[in-house]
């Protein structure tokens, strides 16, 4: 048994409303096969498909305002409510209390105190490894989490020698934005193969994503269908690659935004959790909140699963 999750930052359930919500307007095939041919929008609810499970899951947490980044993921990662132990919903970045939080409890140090393999398998390029090093950036809660136990992260030779994905899964931003010369090539749906290639390497893998969020904050809808097929074609790859007696593929979030572009404001809406596999009824046992997903990899990954 192995569990890989692809983190997408900022997607809630919002209005299908396909003048606001890039869910309700991109045309995306294989996630719709995993929710019933349904679009992932608030009225879409629980839906068991051949291969998935989609979950509306509670990123609120009975906490006053507007969910963020910081405590959301951390409450993702550790399954604590980390926005009822400090006060307060929080981010973009965890504040001390929080990484604190996140040092003890993550379930990246948790799994490899009980010697399970846990890795996260986003690269990072060498200005932000810099601005981490130096103190001048903090690392955000999933980046914390993978960090605080104990392994380095993963570098531009990583993905060189393709031992780990970008955040936007392909090369194609690398070289055009950050203009870093000589990276392999490859597609979406290439990417998505490596991924599910990647992750038999390890009991627990997490793929990060933060494209969605910023352009929920000030992006337009043009862009955020562009990503959201870009993310159906890594799906489709990784789908093909994976098999669904080997592990799980888990889909989640931390909180609501790109949904709703009527607003540069995060939601107060559910997110998506999409289990994918053989064994997911038993992950999706219970889960209802962002807490519930450390508890359920406990589950799966535990000795005598």
């Amino acid at each position: 048994m192995r569990i890989l999750t692809l983190f997408l930052d900022g997607i809630g359930l919002g209005e299908d409303n396909p003048e606001i919500n890039p869910f309700a307007a991109a045309n995306t095939p294989i996630m719709r096969e995993l929710s019933n041919g349904k679009r992932w929008v608030a009225n879409t609810g629980i839906q068991e498909s051949e291969r998935a499970i989609f979950i509306p899951t509670d990123a609120r947490l009975d906490i006053h305002g507007r969910p963020q980044s910081g405590t959301g993921q951390a409450s993702l990662l550790t399954g604590l409510n980390v926005p009822k132990l400090i006060g307060r919903h929080y981010g973009p970045k965890p504040d001390a209390k929080t990484r604190e939080i996140i040092a003890e409890h993550s379930a990246f140090r948790r799994l490899t105190q009980r010697g399970k393999s846990a890795r996260l398998l986003t690269a990072y390029p060498p200005g932000l490894l810099a601005d981490f090093a130096r103190g001048k950036t903090l690392r955000s809660s999933i980046q914390q989490a993978a960090f605080a136990s104990g392994f380095p992260h993963f570098t531009l030779d990583d993905v060189i020698q393709k031992r780990a994905l970008t955040a936007e899964w392909t090369t194609d931003s690398w070289r055009n934005y950050l203009k870093i010369p000589d990276l392999p090539t490859y597609s979406a749906r290439e990417a998505g193969c490596l991924l599910a290639k990647l992750a038999r390497q390890f009991d627990f893998s997490f793929h990060s994503h933060w494209l969605t969020d910023r352009i929920g904050h000030r992006g337009t809808l043009k862009r955020g269908i562009e990503t959201l097929e870009r993310f159906d074609a890594v799906l489709r790859g990784l789908l093909d690659e994976w098999d669904d007696t080997e592990g799980l593929v888990v889909i989640t979030s931390d909180h609501g935004n790109m949904e709703d572009l009527s607003s540069r404001r995060h939601t107060l809406n559910d997110v998506p959790t999409v289990i994918i596999g053989e064994r997911a009824a038993e992950f999706a046992e219970g889960y209802s909140s962002l807490t519930d997903f450390v508890r359920a990899c406990d589950r799966m990954l535990s000795d005598h699963a």
